[in-house]
């Protein structure tokens, strides 16, 4: 068997929560040509549709659910069907997310809360459904998806900032709990994605120039561009094949440098 093996996830279940599109659909793209059978749910029969539409125009047959990853009954009971229709799942990315940018002493607790209980609460009601059963099958796979915002904060964001910061020791925590299972917990921290939601901060000005964000995220990140679902894809497969099975607890950011670079000089 040729090392390249090591990387493959032939005969693998992928379940990538909220992944009718953007960054999940990129990741499950991955595991599909990687050989992985995909699962992914989302929060309505709408989205579930057009990600079976997406995926099918790919050529990639995926299993498509409605399922609030918020309600722990849901959840339970769609790993019970999946587990009964697909087969028990060797992989779990947190994909499903919001964010909501209001200034901090403008926002309602009710709304920090729904932050909290998307970006945090869901990875943990969805991480402890899947896990009973990776621990019987003797291995597991946990990816959550993090943010630049697990190590900084930025103005408006406090509820995401907090949310993926605990996310990340929800990470850690992970893994010293199931290692010695042979389960490995992850995350990866992508940095600023072009996708359609954010085009908008891409556009050029009336005069040609760049959008005041587009020019301060290319001034932060020493690759100088924005980061493509693309370059997501090698990182989330690594930490999904045997190639990581020593690798636990670790957040792989995807970030182009931002995090190691102070910026450019005004």
């Amino acid at each position: 068997m040729g090392f390249e093996q090591n990387f493959s996830l032939k005969g693998k279940i992928a379940w990538v929560t909220g992944a009718s599109y953007g960054i999940g659909f990129a990741i499950a793209s991955a595991y599909a040509q990687s050989g992985a059978t995909i699962v992914f749910n989302d929060i309505n029969q709408e989205l579930v549709d057009k990600g079976l539409k997406a995926y099918s125009e790919a050529g990639i047959k995926a299993h498509g659910y409605v399922c609030d990853v918020t309600d722990e009954a849901a959840v339970n009971a769609l790993v019970a069907k999946i587990e009964k229709e697909v087969g028990v799942i060797d992989i779990l990315v947190n994909n499903a997310g919001i964010i909501r940018r209001i200034p901090m002493t403008e926002m309602s607790a009710a709304e920090f809360r729904k932050v909290v209980d998307v970006d945090l609460n869901a990875p943990f009601i969805v991480s402890k459904a899947v896990i009973p059963s990776m621990i019987k099958k003797g291995h597991g796979k946990i990816i959550n998806i993090c943010s630049m915002m697990s190590e900084l904060g930025r103005e408006t964001v406090s509820a995401y900032a907090a949310a993926k910061g605990g996310l990340k020791m929800l990470t850690r925590n992970i893994c010293s709990e199931y290692g010695k299972y042979n389960i490995q917990c992850n995350g990866i921290g992508p940095g600023y994605i072009a996708t359609p939601q954010t085009a908008p901060l891409r556009e050029r000005q009336p005069d040609g120039s760049r959008h005041p964000f587009d020019s301060f995220i290319i001034a932060k990140t020493p690759a100088e561009r924005w980061g493509q679902t693309e370059d997501l894809m090698g990182p989330a497969v690594f930490l999904a094949s045997d190639a990581s099975n020593f690798v636990n607890g670790h957040i792989l950011y995807v970030d182009g440098g931002i995090l190691a670079y102070i910026g450019k000089q005004p």
